[in-house]
């Protein structure tokens, strides 16, 4: 099945996944008119009242490109909502999504049909995060319009199956929107999704070293200089497992070969979780292709001249 009319903006196949803490609206908006989904969680926005000052700036300022490059306009942009009961701003954060009628809504940590019903009454479509084929099967009863498989590597809260048996188990049943999610960080490995059966790659942790992403120097150097060998895998956090660097794990003074299973009950994504994400930094375990901190626009260039060349080398092998 083809992907909707609206990821035909689309200059690369990608979705820039939501970075909490991190993405804001200039990254969005670099990511948007470099081609590809820009996407950030609404409860970036704190305090609430602030989201829809960012919602009004990313949709004037990517309105006001496309009247200046009808050659190319900007590709569609996401927010991501924490669906979880413990996310007391949802009903909030959902309305001022509806004002500004966003185009796609991304879901996370549980699927509702109310959630879905609401993005569909202004016309935008859901991409709901899973981890496995169960929670992807009740993802589409619910209502979700396609699925976002974040498989083992993923930064943030991923999960623990190969791409390989994830994007395959899923494809058997379903032939809607599907990205990858999990160690994306090259145009290699954006080509490699879509062979894999995924129409689209996530990427995130790439783009905390970007120059408009809201983390610190110390984290985007963290990332430049790390590989997969210094990511641990956590639920300590947030309650839900997740992938952090261990160097953000030392500074804090916890030791990352010890470190204490969590009540996953008290999942927290409001003001302590907060915390626990400012000090202790998430990624994925594709930053070894990153060794620069660069403009999120010359990051999705490179990406796309990666891509060509492997498309180029298949085709000639």
């Amino acid at each position: 099945m083809a992907l909707p009319p609206l990821f035909d903006k689309l200059r690369l196949p990608v979705i820039g996944s939501p970075l909490f803490i991190i993405s804001n609206p200039k990254l969005v908006i670099a990511q948007c008119k470099a081609g590809i989904v820009g996407s950030m969680p609404a409860l970036n926005a704190r305090p609430a009242e602030l989201l829809e000052e960012w919602l009004a700036e990313i949709t004037e300022t990517l309105a006001a490109h496309d009247r200046a490059h009808p050659e190319a306009p900007a590709a569609p942009f996401a927010i991501n909502q924490i669906v979880h009961k413990s996310n007391d701003r949802l009903d909030h954060d959902m309305a001022l999504c509806a004002k500004y009628k966003v185009p796609i809504v991304i879901t996370s940590l549980g699927a509702r049909e109310d959630v879905n019903a609401a993005v569909h009454a202004w016309g935008g479509i859901v991409m709901h995060d899973v981890i496995n084929n169960k929670f992807a099967r009740k993802a589409i009863e619910k209502g979700a319009d396609g699925l976002i498989a974040v498989a083992a590597g993923a930064g943030g809260h991923a999960g623990v199956k190969s791409p390989f048996a994830l994007i395959q188990e899923i494809r058997e049943w379903f032939q809607g929107p599907l990205a990858l999610s999990g160690s994306m960080a090259s145009g290699d490995a954006i080509l490699a999704a879509q062979a894999m059966g995924a129409d689209l790659a996530y990427i995130g942790s790439a783009f905390i070293a970007t120059e408009e992403a809201r983390a610190q120097e110390e984290y985007k150097q963290m990332i430049v200089e790390s590989n997969s060998d210094d990511i641990v895998y956590s639920n300590l956090f947030t309650g839900v497992h997740g992938n952090y660097l261990k160097g953000s794990i030392v500074k804090s003074g916890l030791d990352p070969e010890n470190l204490p299973e969590s009540d996953p009950s008290k999942m927290n994504f409001g003001g302590n979780g907060a915390k626990a994400w400012k000090d202790v930094w998430g990624s994925g375990q594709g930053i070894g292709a990153i060794r620069e901190v660069l403009p999120a626009g010359d990051l999705v260039a490179r990406f796309g001249r990666e891509y060509e060349a492997a498309r180029r080398r298949l085709s000639l092998a």
